[in-house]
């Protein structure tokens, strides 16, 4: 990141190309240098955002938790597109494995603490692996979930020295343009939607949604929970 700028000012520089992504992507990496991250679930919209990513620069770090509960086809997925998108420089994040053997030792704490395992499993690793990153992108969507609807293209997390900036270069696209534009570059979508899966996250905590609920409503169906908590906060 140029020392020059701050997030402040950083904002300032990349609200003007806000609706143009790749422009955003390739304005954002030019400001902030290799302090700038991507953070991918290779899940079932992925392909779009990492094509834009490779197309702005594609040794950008991407940076993918690897919680150990993925489903298989999730992790395919990941080495394939990657190799196919040409991405040079995809960080597998995995949670601590002392931490894991004494806070979740039969591998069951996603069944009665959901909370407590993405803490393990996602939240804490990426809070240590971002630390280097002034910024950071999502592939987040407001037409995802409720949760999501107020979503901003350029986001300030934190405040002074703690402050990092997120990039969510699809905040206000449509399902109909993501698809249409990932059918126009013949991205391949994960191997799951086609089986009802719209948004996919661990294996045992995601199943497939019908056609009248929301893209996310099949993560943690059932339960008070709507989020994995690395979006959340400052």
């Amino acid at each position: 990141m140029n020392k020059t700028l701050d997030i402040t000012e950083v904002i300032a520089e990349l609200e003007p190309v806000e609706g143009h992504p790749v422009t955003l992507l390739r304005k954002a990496r030019d400001l902030l240098g290799d302090r700038l991250g991507v953070m991918s679930s290779f899940g079932a919209e992925s392909a779009l955002l990492l094509a834009m990513v490779a197309q702005a620069d594609p040794a950008m770090p991407v940076l993918f938790l690897d919680t150990g509960r993925h489903f298989p086809e999730t992790l395919t997925y990941r080495r394939d597109l990657a190799q196919a998108l040409g991405l040079r420089n995809v960080i597998d994040i995995t949670p601590d494995e002392r931490d894991t053997a004494r806070r979740d030792p039969t591998g069951e704490l996603w069944a009665f603490d959901p909370d407590a395992c993405c803490a393990l499993r996602k939240v804490e690793p990426l809070r240590v692996a971002s630390l280097p990153y002034a910024g950071l992108v999502t592939g987040r969507k407001r037409v995802q979930a409720s949760t999501r609807s107020q979503l901003a293209v350029v986001e300030r997390r934190g405040d002074g020295a703690d402050a990092q900036l997120r990039l969510n270069p699809l905040a206000l696209w449509s399902a109909e343009d993501i698809a249409a534009e990932m059918d126009r570059r013949g991205l391949p979508p994960h191997p799951l939607v086609a089986q009802g899966y719209l948004s996919i996250g661990c294996a045992p905590c995601t199943q497939p949604v019908n056609g009248v609920q929301d893209a996310r409503a099949g993560r943690w169906a059932g339960l008070n929970k709507t989020e994995c908590g690395i979006h959340l906060g400052g």
